[in-house]
């Protein structure tokens, strides 16, 4: 982590947490004080997370969690508030990819499943969150949302359509819950190297090139930056941040 927070005697609640980002996030809440909740579907790799969060003495749970499941989600936030008493941040970073398609030849298989993790799962976390933090009266929740979700490209509809979702979800929710005490915005990261990329782009042999083509900065972004902006947005540094989609792309929505 590049800047420093405290989020001493605060909780903090990551989805998709085993790996990439969202890994890199629970670190970072971890290294400002928080206690964390990890969730992930891959329940080889949270128990790993797990076990080197204990190791580092940082106060963590882990629990397995599908969140296209509604119901394994509303446990995780229950384990979460039966676990530590509180949920005071969240970043829902669970996504999938599916492989990139002509429009006209995109099987309804790929769409409902990346729609089923990527926007109903975030809609699944936020709701069963706000419960908790609605009872608080305090609470910020950050949205994985994507540069998909503020742009458009050729053989993304499914996935663009699962992450503009995720911004319009959390703009209407963050007008609601605002008077309320609770903050939410979305993070629209670009780039990222993480294990998901990595295999996207071994698929894929000329989409790195095209892809520094279009970055601006001249490379992947890092988890560890992504890390630094959900922190930001979850702490009192962005009081007045409220329905937000920050872009961490390296420039490519600035064209």
């Amino acid at each position: 982590m590049t800047v420093t927070y405290d989020f001493t005697g605060h909780v903090a609640l990551v989805t998709g947490a085993s790996s990439g980002m969202g890994l890199a996030t629970a670190e970072a809440f971890a290294a400002a004080g928080a206690a964390i909740v990890l969730s992930d579907i891959n329940e080889t790799a949270l128990a790993a997370a797990r076990e080197a969060f204990e190791r580092a003495g940082h106060k963590v749970a882990a629990i397995a969690c599908d969140v296209a499941d509604e119901d394994q989600v509303a446990r995780l936030v229950e384990h979460t508030v039966a676990t530590f008493g509180r949920l005071d941040a969240a970043f829902n970073n669970a996504g999938i990819q599916v492989p990139p398609s002509d429009a006209a030849d995109e099987t309804a298989e790929n769409f409902d499943r990346v729609n089923a993790v990527n926007l109903r799962g975030v809609w699944a976390c936020m709701k069963h969150e706000l419960k908790q933090m609605r009872q608080q009266g305090s609470g910020a929740i950050v949205n994985c949302s994507s540069l998909g979700g503020l742009v458009g490209l050729p053989s993304r509809a499914a996935y663009h359509a699962s992450k503009h979702g995720v911004i319009g979800l959390t703009r209407s929710a963050a007008l609601e819950y605002a008077p309320r005490g609770i903050r939410i915005n979305a993070i629209c990261p670009g780039t990222i190297d993480t294990p998901m990329v990595s295999g996207m782009l071994a698929e894929q042999a000329d989409a790195m090139k095209e892809i520094l083509r279009d970055q601006p900065i001249g490379r992947l972004g890092r988890s560890q930056e992504i890390a630094d902006a959900v922190l930001w947005l979850c702490s009192p540094g962005s009081t007045f941040v409220i329905g937000h989609a920050l872009a961490v792309d390296g420039g490519f929505t600035a064209h």
